[in-house]
């Protein structure tokens, strides 16, 4: 079994209830294993600023499928909640987006994943929520709460679990 690092995210719709959703269509206990998840963050929209802040969060699972079969796993579930990839602006609002962030320790570039994801290290709103699951796991060299630590975290904001207040990121 393989331990592997994922993204969620959206703005669009009731973004929480369809990030716990896609989680829990993930997560099924027979190929992927839920092992940690991190609370919801509401961030600032990166790439694309003219547009609602987006809720994120990380999860750490356990599998034994390949990364392309996790990733291919990871679309369908987006297709099946609402996500149509081809009629999107890039960094644009969307209902869900999950990403995979790491698989393990490898390395991989190919035309459709590369590992780990290229732009992590520079996304404090990936970074947050993983810094609270896996603080000291070290991607391309660098623990996730260093590299946490070089970037600007304002804007992010840790949501408090349905019922109770939220805390400071």
């Amino acid at each position: 079994m393989t331990e592997a690092l994922l993204g969620l995210g959206g703005n669009v719709g009731d973004v929480r209830a369809t990030l716990s959703r896609a989680v829990g269509m993930l997560c099924d206990e027979e190929r992927v294993r839920l092992l940690a998840r991190s609370s919801d963050y509401r961030t600032l929209p990166w790439g694309v600023t003219d547009q609602p802040p987006f809720i994120n969060l990380c999860i750490a699972v356990e599998t034994d499928q390949p990364p392309h079969d996790l990733l291919t796993r990871a679309q369908a579930i987006e297709r099946a909640l609402g996500r149509e990839r081809a009629t999107e602006r890039r960094w644009g609002p969307r209902r869900i987006d999950i990403d995979l962030l790491t698989y393990d320790d490898l390395a991989l570039q190919t035309a459709d994943l590369t590992l780990p994801h290229p732009r992590l290290l520079t996304r404090a709103f990936a970074l947050a929520p993983l810094a609270e699951i896996r603080p000291q796991y070290v991607i391309a060299g660098i623990p996730v709460r260093a590299a946490l630590a070089k970037l600007d975290i304002s804007g992010i904001e840790r949501l408090a679990s349905i019922g109770r207040p939220s805390s400071p990121a």
